[in-house]
């Protein structure tokens, strides 16, 4: 068992600190005797003393106490061991110090890759337009439409023109249409696909070419009719009720349901999506309690059960 180190042993500074407590030391190692010492005395003391007087002098009279306490610096090797705590010391603390520039670092990236995001969420809400009366956007050189089925394309021509004029190719990706000898009005590629076998086009009043677009999914709105052009806020579209009639029943749900969340979001309250999410969470909360009442039930009967045995 090892002896006690009476307080009248210990320095004044660490005296005041141990309220009376003995510190036990053990003869075969004093190195464990300064760590049961360091260890014993409050946090509070250790780090008074080292505001107060600095590292070096904490350590010192550490030392000391053990040159004047223990038979320790009789060893050999003693330095060695000192030696060797001090080094194992140093390296755990550039350890968390790499830790810590590891965090700091991960943090900033995170924070730059938030910056980004949110300056591109910025930079999108900048080029999201409110849509016009047909759901699309209107240009200088072009005006758009859509509907949940098509997409008409509207582009002003000069008057009197024909149709041998004009050069229109429309793929299932890509729409490519001007006037001939002329850079094109509109070169680029499709929000969505196209079912070209029901495209086509035409001109009206010989002033405008019309161009008529059969989507390939007929359940979703474009944001925009030509990929980089600004898009539209598709909270803003406004189906036609008078005509959910005239859709097929898959078609008039998802204009339904989107006129409802529309409706919901206006108003503060929870989509179609948060409130089925919402009733599961409500059932699996009802199905856990009652399996967790008929538990307790059975735990309790076990428990009468097995006082009634005994």
């Amino acid at each position: 068992m090892s002896p006690e180190l009476p307080l009248a042993l210990l320095p004044p500074f660490a005296r005041s600190h141990c309220h009376g407590r003995h510190l036990r030391y053990r003869r075969r190692d004093p190195t464990e005797g300064v760590l049961v010492f360091l260890g014993r005395c409050r946090d509070e003391a250790l780090a008074s003393v080292l505001a107060k007087r600095g590292p070096m002098p904490l350590l010192e009279a550490a030392i000391d106490l053990v040159r004047r306490r223990t038979e320790f610096f009789k060893d050999e090797a003693a330095v060695g061991e000192v030696v060797k705590a001090v080094t194992a010391a140093k390296e755990k603390f550039d350890a968390e110090e790499r830790l810590k520039k590891r965090a700091a670092d991960e943090a900033q990236k995170n924070r730059l890759q938030e910056e980004v995001a949110a300056a591109a969420k910025a930079e999108e809400k900048k080029n999201v337009r409110k849509p016009n009366s047909g759901n699309g956007l209107d240009f200088d050189t072009y005006s758009w439409t859509q509907t949940l089925q098509e997409v008409t394309v509207n582009i002003p021509v000069p008057q009197g023109t024909r149709s041998r004029f004009v050069t229109c190719e429309i793929k299932k990706t890509h729409l490519k249409v001007g006037l001939k000898g002329q850079p094109p009005i509109i070169d680029g590629d499709f929000y969505q696909s196209v079912k070209t076998e029901d495209c086509f086009w035409s001109i009206e009043d010989g002033n405008f070419i019309s161009v008529l677009l059969t989507k390939q999914n007929k359940t979703n709105w474009w944001k925009c009719m030509v990929q980089g052009e600004p898009e539209i806020d598709l909270q803003k579209v406004q189906p036609e009720s008078s005509k959910l009639s005239e859709l097929d029943s898959e078609t008039r749900q998802v204009v339904e349901k989107m006129m409802f969340d529309q409706r919901q979001k206006a108003r503060g309250l929870p989509t179609s999506d948060e409130i089925q999410k919402q009733d599961m969470l409500k059932q699996f909360m009802a199905q856990t309690h009652t399996g967790m009442q008929i538990a307790t039930d059975t735990h309790q009967k076990a428990t009468v059960y097995e006082h009634e045995l005994f």
